[in-house]
């Protein structure tokens, strides 16, 4: 079986203003292009589970691999390589520079992962934005483009660096149902034509069940995977 990441009795407390446990001995596999939904209701841990999955919130005991790495324990800067190389992020709000075009948005992480000369990056680029059909708006500024536009440079520059994982925090959280299905649709090709593992956080049912498995949390614990 062909692990991309995989925890073991993540345990987290938050110590303010009293102590709360909020994820409880979380264990479970995300397989190689596979594609999985993480749902639960509000404060069930799940946007605290997705930090701690992408390596940004380090405080937490259990350990966190990727592919058959320990993650868990290693220094900032190791972590920051690591997310860099083989995670890929898209969020509910797209946090794109406004005043840059869209092509310097998507160039952005590849520039800091600084692996690649700048010619081959803005290659890397517009590949990403043709693969989602907007090579046409490359040199538009990132404050002119549609609400559905903005999602989709999101998911190019978070493929940019050819991650192993695509993680998504409600990535369908600020559109409409025409933009959602959009996005799903962007999902489910990356996963079948790139073999892309993808573990996204969302509160759409319609979304959720249509991806390969549901992971449901309860009060921070796994009730279903």
């Amino acid at each position: 079986m062909n692990l991309v990441l995989e925890t073991k009795n993540i345990n987290k407390h938050f110590h303010k203003p009293k102590d709360f446990h909020v994820l409880k001995n979380v264990s479970f596999k995300v397989k190689k292009s596979e594609f999985v939904s993480i749902m639960g209701k509000s404060g069930s841990g799940k946007s605290t589970l997705l930090y701690v999955l992408s390596t940004m919130d380090t405080d937490y005991t259990g350990e966190l691999y990727l592919g058959e790495e320990l993650i868990t324990g290693k220094t900032h800067r190791e972590l920051s390589q690591i997310r860099n190389e083989n995670i890929g992020f898209v969020f509910q709000f797209h946090y794109l520079l406004s005043e840059f075009s869209v092509l310097e948005n998507v160039m952005l992480p590849a520039k800091k992962l600084g692996k690649k000369s700048h010619l081959e990056i803005e290659r890397d680029a517009h590949q990403k934005l043709e693969m989602l059909h907007i090579d046409h708006l490359a040199h538009q500024r990132a404050s002119r483009i549609s609400g559905g536009e903005k999602q989709r440079v999101a998911i190019a520059r978070a493929l940019i660096n050819n991650p192993t994982i695509l993680m998504g925090d409600e990535p369908t959280g600020n559109l409409d149902s025409h933009n959602s299905e959009n996005v799903f649709n962007i999902f489910k090709n990356l996963k079948e034509e790139q073999g892309l593992s993808l573990l996204v956080v969302t509160h759409d049912e319609d979304f959720a069940k249509r991806t390969d498995r549901i992971v449901q949390l309860e009060d921070g614990r796994i009730v279903d995977q």
